[in-house]
This record gives structure tokens, sequence and C-alpha cells, in this order.
């Protein structure tokens, strides 16, 4: 496992910043919107709503019995009928204009902390120019790497540790709790508002993936690519030995080292962890492949 420079080795506790750990909490939000990706394409599929209302028709009266003619009664005068009361059109709420992409931080920040429906995300958000960072990150996960400089997010405030056992040096289990809140956030999302969201950001998406230059490719089968990449990541039940180099640190188990990177920081997250992201993913894919 390649680990940042500010992974250093430190005394015991061993103890160092990582701005890596800011691509779990990135990688989280990949999910989120892929999210909203699939269930609007699986509901607009159809090309027709999906909920039908049924109409009730009235019971037909019953059939009066005949009056002879002796018996017919003068007419009386019909009363005068009631004017029909108006029914006031109800107006559909006009959907808020989407701004410029160059524009864009405040309203997809909105946006952001809306989905996260009382979450304390707010203060790790990179709030500039947070599109394109975004659609980058998502680029370099589908090519199994990590883009350093475009994570749309800030790291845990709690650092990386690792311990020392039987002068062997593991990844420190309690490190996977700094990404429990984010997980959680993940499984927590409505569906619904998922895809309101994912419509209306849509467009921004495309755009700034348009810039990257790939003619004949969408956003949406890039984050598709990245998706399946991040669920070929193993869960490690066991711990997890390391080995420094200088100040990084890496996997003792080669066959973990030459994962890509964007599946080693899966790892960094825990088993549980790893578990939930990869659950809502699977789920997805299944609902992509209906």
């Amino acid at each position: 496992m390649q680990v940042n420079e500010e992974d250093r080795i430190a005394p015991q506790p061993q103890r160092a910043n990582s701005a890596a750990t800011g691509w779990a909490i990135a990688a989280v939000i990949l999910i989120v919107v892929g999210a909203g990706y699939y269930f609007w394409s699986t509901d607009d599929q159809d090309g027709e709503p999906q909920t039908r209302t049924e109409v009730a028709l009235p019971e037909p009266a019953p059939a009066e019995p005949l009056v002879t003619e002796a018996n017919v009664p003068e007419p009386e005068a019909a009363p005068a009928a009631e004017p029909t009361p108006t029914v006031a059109e109800t107006e559909v709420p006009k959907a808020e204009p989407l701004p410029e992409l160059n524009e864009s931080d405040t309203y997809v920040h909105d946006k952001v902390i809306a989905m996260a429906d009382g979450m304390a995300i707010d203060p790790l958000l990179n709030n500039s120019d947070m599109v394109r960072q975004f659609v980058v990150f998502v680029d370099n996960i589908a090519q199994g790497q990590l883009a350093r400089k475009t994570s749309p997010l800030q790291a845990p405030s709690q650092s990386f540790t690792v311990t020392d056992i039987t002068n062997k040096t593991y990844l420190n289990p309690d490190s996977y709790h700094r990404y429990d809140v984010y997980a959680d956030f993940l499984t927590g999302l409505d569906d619904e508002q998922l895809v309101t969201t994912y419509k209306r950001l849509s467009p921004l998406l495309e755009q700034a993936f348009a810039e990257l230059g790939y003619p004949d490719m969408s956003f949406d089968s890039r984050l598709k690519e990245a998706m399946k990449e991040l669920l070929a990541t193993p869960v490690i039940e066991q711990p997890i030995e390391l080995y420094s180099i200088s100040v990084n640190y890496q996997f003792v188990d080669p066959k973990l080292e030459a994962l890509p990177n964007a599946q080693k920081l899966l790892i960094r997250m825990g088993p549980e962890n790893t578990r939930k992201v990869k659950k809502v993913m699977r789920r997805l894919l299944e609902i992509m492949n209906q």
C-alpha cells in the first residue's frame, strides 16, 4: 500500500495526517451520485409513469317505475341551476434555473447539504470548482487511480494510525471508524432524493466531463466503470500487516499491494464499511441490469 508522505512513522501511538483519507469520503459521494443515475435510468426506461391512478366510475342510478298516463302529475318548475364553482388551476412550480458551470459551486454545495439530511458534512466539503473536481476524481477511479489534487472532500479529522505487535506493524483497526459516518451517510440516503439531485446536476456533470476530451463516452458510462472498479475490492477481515519504506507504508501481502490504488483506498475504510459500500453498488448494478 503506497501511503502518502503524511502517513509517516512516529512513536506509539503512531499517527499521521493524511490527505489521502479524503479519497474514501469522495468515493462514497461517487456512489451516491451513481445511485441517483441508476434509479433515474430505471424509472425512465418505460417512458411512462409507473404509478397509475384508478378512476372509479359512478354507480348507475336505479331504474324508476314507469308512471301511467292517468297519474302523471303536473310538471314542477325545475330549480334554478346553481353556478358551478370555478376550480383554480394548481400552478406547477417552475424548476429553479441551473447555474453556469463556472458559477455552480454554491448551488452544488446546497444540493449536497440537502441530501445529507442534517448530517454534519458541511466542514468536509471542498467548495472550489466542485463539479469539475468530482468528474476528474470519477475518471481516475475508473482507471484504478486517485487524483490527489481533485478530491471533492476534506480528510477526516482523525489521523491514520498503525500499531506494533511482536515487532510487526499493522494497520490500526481504530482507523476504520474515521469513515463510519460516510458509509452510514451512503446507506441512509433516500432514493427519491438521489433521483432528483442527479437529474438536476447531470447537465453540469456531462459538461465538465466533455471538457476531458473523451469523444465517444458519457459521464454516466464513466461513472459505471468507476463503480465496477470499486466493487472488485476484496473485503479483508484479518489484521493487515504493513512495512515502512522511508516515511511511507505498504502492504506486506503482495496481492494486496498489487491492487489498484482505488481499491486499496476502500480497504483502508475497513471490512464493515467496505461491505456497506459494496452492498449499495451491487444493488445499483442489479437495477441497471433489470
